[in-house]
C-alpha cells in the first residue's frame, strides 16, 4: 500500500546524530558558537568578580562603626584599609572627607559608589549585545537556507515534500541555537545586573547609617 502511494517507509534504525545535525546548520553556526563561548566566559568571570567586590565583611563593618562612634578616625581608616571589597573602598573615601560639609561627604560616597559600580558593570554590556545578536544571526542562517532551498527547487523543478522539509529542518537549527545562546546571554546579563543593583541598595542603607553616625558625633 505504501508503495502504491509513493511514500517510502522510514527504517526503524534511522536516527539523527547530534554532531552531524549541527554541522548541517551551515556556516552561521560558527559565529553563534563563538558568541556562546564568549557569553559563558563573561558570565562566569563577572559572577566571580561581582561576588568578590560585594562580599560581606560583617566584622570589618562592626569595627569600623565602633571606631566612628568613638571618633577615632585613624583607626576607622586603618580598618577600611584592611578590607578588600567595594564597601571598604567606598567608605574609605567617605571617612577621609569627614570634617567637610555633609553634602560633600554624601557626594564623596556617591562618586566612590559610582566608580565601584562601573568596575562591576565593566564588559557586562557585551552580554546584552550578544543577547540580541545571536537570535538574529540564527534567523539570518535560516532565511539564507530557505532561499537556497527554493533556488535549488527552481533549478531542478522538484517540489517534493522531502526536498523542502529535509533542507528546512537543517536550516532551522541555526535559529534554534541562536535563540538558546540569546537566552543564556540575556539571562546572565540580567541576573548579574540584579546582583549589582541589590548591592548598591545595600550601600545606600550603609551610607545612611554612616551619615547618622558622623552627624551624632
Amino acid at each position: 500500500m505504501l508503495l502504491q502511494l509513493g511514500v517510502q517507509s522510514v527504517p526503524a534504525s534511522a536516527s539523527i546524530d547530534g554532531i552531524d545535525l549541527l554541522l548541517k546548520g551551515g556556516w552561521i553556526l560558527f559565529p553563534i558558537g563563538i558568541i556562546s563561548l564568549i557569553s559563558c566566559y563573561l558570565i562566569i568571570v563577572k559572577y566571580i568578580e561581582i561576588k568578590r567586590f560585594t562580599k560581606s565583611e560583617a566584622k570589618l563593618v562592626s569595627a569600623f562603626h565602633g571606631y566612628l562612634q568613638k571618633g577615632d578616625l585613624n583607626q576607622a581608616i586603618a580598618t577600611l584599609n584592611a578590607g578588600n571589597s567595594s564597601y571598604s573602598r567606598i567608605f574609605y573615601h567617605a571617612t577621609k572627607s569627614i570634617g567637610r560639609p555633609i553634602k560633600e561627604v554624601e557626594s564623596s560616597i556617591e562618586t566612590a559608589a559610582q566608580i565601584e559600580m562601573n568596575k562591576m558593570s565593566k564588559d557586562l554590556h557585551y552580554l546584552g549585545l550578544f543577547a540580541g545578536i545571536a537570535p538574529m544571526l540564527g534567523f539570518i542562517g535560516t532565511i539564507a537556507g530557505v532561499i537556497k532551498i527554493f533556488y535549488d527547487i527552481s533549478l531542478s523543478d522538484n517540489i517534493s515534500i522531502g526536498v523542502i522539509s529535509g533542507g528546512l529542518y537543517q536550516k532551522m537549527i541555526s535559529s534554534g541555537l541562536g535563540l538558546i545562546v540569546g537566552v543564556i546571554a540575556y539571562t546572565g546579563y540580567h541576573l548579574l545586573s540584579i546582583m549589582i543593583d541589590k548591592y548598591m541598595n545595600r550601600v545606600e542603607e550603609d551610607a545612611f547609617e554612616f551619615i547618622n553616625i558622623i552627624e551624632q558625633n
